[in-house]
């Protein structure tokens, strides 16, 4: 039983985090045969005075601490890939499988890869950080901040 999957890739240069991660938590629910791929992950942008935003990360992230073993520590993403698809993890059900299914036809990648470079990518415009009348930081340097060793 194979069935046809519609590809759809979507630029994240410049798209605010929360709005792009409810658009495709929401096409992603949508139409179960559409895979999403996100490129320039690390060019999304957060809202916010840049320390402000950089802090509260830190301040969910960083302060985990266990007297047990440090396997049974919550895990926490600190490169931009797992920042976003934990965000919009979050906005899918997580208690059955059309909410697990989604979230398996979601990729997300640095940069943009061999494989997708010839294709056609979207941009939403309800997203764009042009919408933003204030401060903003890229998730690449939160990712950095929070400890992240990945690409420049």
């Amino acid at each position: 039983m194979s069935e046809q999957r519609k590809l759809l890739v979507v630029d994240g240069t410049g798209q605010i985090l929360g709005r792009l991660a409810s658009l495709i938590a929401k096409k992603l629910l949508e139409d179960p045969s559409l895979e999403i791929a996100v490129v320039n992950v690390e060019k999304i942008v957060v809202s916010g005075k840049p320390s402000e935003v950089v802090k509260q990360y830190k301040k969910t992230i960083l302060p985990v601490r266990s007297h047990y073993s440090h396997k049974w520590r919550p895990k926490r993403p600190r490169s931009p890939i797992n920042l976003f698809k934990r965000t919009v993890k979050g906005m899918l059900p997580k208690h059955n499988k059309r909410g697990r299914d989604a979230y398996r036809r979601l990729k997300a990648y640095i940069g943009v890869p061999v494989e997708l470079q010839n294709v056609e990518k979207i941009r939403f415009k309800e997203a764009d950080v042009t919408r933003l009348g204030r401060d903003y930081v890229e998730l690449g340097r939160i990712a950095r901040e929070l400890g992240w060793r990945g690409a420049e």
